[in-house]
C-alpha cells in the first residue's frame, strides 16, 4: 500500500503550501544523500518525501491527489497522468531540491560540500576580483590630523599580454568537445543524475587553442601595485577606508574587486586617546598644587598654558576644549584632559627640612586636611567594629 503524501511530509490535509514547504525543507536537508553518505534509506526517503512534496505543493496536482489519490500518479491511473520512467512521472529530487532552496549555495551552507547538483557558474562568464585588505601602521598625530600615505601590495591584475582572455595574440578559443560548451558532464546513478564541472576546460566550456605565455592562460597575473591614500583625520585603530577598484582584477571581463585599508595607531609615550577625546597625566610640584599657579603643558597642536587652581589635589583632572581628536563625520572636537599628579620631592637640603617641618608643625595646628581626617574617622568605625 502507497504511503500517504501528507504522513511523509508530517504535515495535515489542511495545511497551507507554506507549512508544506517548511516541513519539506527541514526533511530534505535531513534525509539529503549528501549528507547521508552510504546510507539508502536515507536516499530512498529523500526521493520519497520529494517525489511527495512535488506534488502537494502544485495545487492542481494536490487537488488531482485528494480526489484520486497514489492512481492519479500511475501509468494506469485515472487521472491520465504519464509516468514517464524511473521516477514515477515526476521530476529529478535534486531539482526539487534546488528549487525549493533556490541555489546551489545550501550544500556549501548546509552540507559543507561543493554540491555535486548545484548549479554553478561557468568560469567563462565573467567574474569579479576578490576584494584585497592592507593594514597601515600610522603615528597617533597623523590619525589626529590626517595624512597621505604611499602603499605598495601584490595583487592579480588582467594580462596586458592578451588583454585578459588568456589567449596569445592572433589566435582563440574552441568549444569544448567534453562537455558541449556547458562547463559540465552528467553521469547518472539509479535515479540520481550528478554534475560535476568538466575535467578537460575546468567548467569554462572553451578550450584555448593557444595559451598567453605571460599568464599561461589564466588571464590575470600577479604584480606589485603603488596607489597614495588619504588618511581623513580622527581615524582610530580599526578604521577601515575602502579604495574602490584597487583590489584584484576580474576575470573574464568582471570587475576588479576593492581595497579595504585597516588603520593601526601607535602608541605614543605621552598621549592616551579615549573616544574623541585625548588623556594626558602631567607632574607638578607641590608648591603648585598647594598654592596655584600656571604651567606649560603638551596638546597635540603644541604646547599650551594650563591655570592650576589653589590646593590642587594630585589625580585631579583638568580640562582643555576643544584639544581632543576631530569627529570623522564632522562636528564638535574633543577635549585634552590633564590628569595631575602632585610630585614629592625626592630629596631635601636641610634648609628645605626646617622649612618643612616647620609648616608640618602649623598644618597639625590648624588641621587642614579635611581629606585625611575623613578617612582617619572611617578606618576607627571599620576597627571598632561599628
Amino acid at each position: 500500500m502507497a504511503k500517504d503524501y501528507y504522513e511523509m511530509l508530517g504535515v495535515s490535509k489542511t495545511s497551507t503550501p507554506e507549512e508544506i514547504k517548511k516541513s519539506y525543507r527541514k526533511l530534505a536537508i535531513q534525509y539529503h544523500p549528501d549528507k547521508n553518505p552510504g546510507n539508502k534509506e536515507s536516499e530512498e526517503k529523500f526521493k520519497e518525501i520529494s517525489q511527495a512534496y512535488e506534488v502537494l505543493s502544485d495545487t492542481k496536482k494536490r487537488a488531482t491527489y485528494d480526489q484520486f489519490g497514489h492512481d492519479a500518479f500511475t501509468r494506469s491511473g485515472r487521472g491520465g497522468a504519464s509516468s514517464g520512467g524511473g521516477f514515477g512521472g515526476f521530476h529529478d529530487p535534486y531539482d526539487i531540491f534546488s528549487q525549493v532552496f533556490g541555489s546551489s549555495s545550501v550544500f556549501e551552507e548546509f552540507f559543507g560540500g561543493g554540491g555535486g547538483r548545484g548549479q554553478r557558474r561557468s568560469a567563462s562568464a565573467a567574474q569579479d576580483g576578490a576584494d584585497l585588505r592592507y593594514d597601515l601602521e600610522i603615528d597617533f598625530e597623523e590619525a589626529v590630523y590626517g595624512a597621505d600615505k604611499k602603499i605598495s601590495f601584490a595583487r592579480l591584475q588582467s594580462c596586458l599580454n592578451c588583454n585578459g582572455t588568456g589567449s596569445s595574440p592572433g589566435s582563440g578559443k574552441t568549444t569544448c568537445k567534453r562537455c558541449g560548451g556547458t562547463g559540465f558532464t552528467t553521469t547518472s546513478h539509479s535515479f540520481i543524475s550528478m554534475r560535476q564541472t568538466c575535467p578537460s576546460c575546468r567548467g569554462a566550456g572553451q578550450i584555448i587553442e593557444k595559451p598567453c605565455p605571460k599568464c599561461r592562460g589564466e588571464g590575470r597575473v600577479r604584480a606589485e601595485k603603488n596607489i597614495q591614500i588619504h588618511i581623513p583625520p580622527g581615524v582610530d585603530t580599526g578604521s577601515r577606508l575602502r579604495v574602490a577598484g584597487e583590489g584584484e582584477g576580474g576575470a573574464n571581463g568582471g570587475s576588479a574587486g576593492d581595497l579595504y585599508v585597516v588603520i593601526h595607531v601607535r602608541s605614543h609615550e605621552v598621549f592616551q586617546r579615549d573616544g574623541l577625546d585625548i588623556m594626558c597625566e602631567v607632574p607638578i610640584d607641590f608648591a603648585t598644587a598647594a598654592l596655584g599657579g600656571i604651567v606649560e603643558v603638551p596638546t597635540v597642536s603644541g604646547k599650551t598654558k594650563l591655570k592650576i587652581p589653589e590646593g590642587t589635589q594630585s589625580g585631579t583632572i583638568l580640562r582643555i576644549r576643544e584639544k581632543g581628536i576631530p569627529s570623522l563625520h564632522g562636528g564638535r572636537r574633543g577635549d585634552q584632559h590633564i590628569k595631575i599628579f602632585v610630585e614629592v620631592p625626592a630629596k631635601l637640603s636641610k634648609s628645605q627640612r626646617e622649612k618643612l617641618e616647620e609648616f608640618a608643625k602649623l598644618e597639625r595646628e590648624k588641621n587642614n586636611h579635611p581629606m585625611i581626617s575623613s578617612f582617619m574617622e572611617k578606618a576607627k568605625r571599620f576597627l571598632k567594629g561599628e
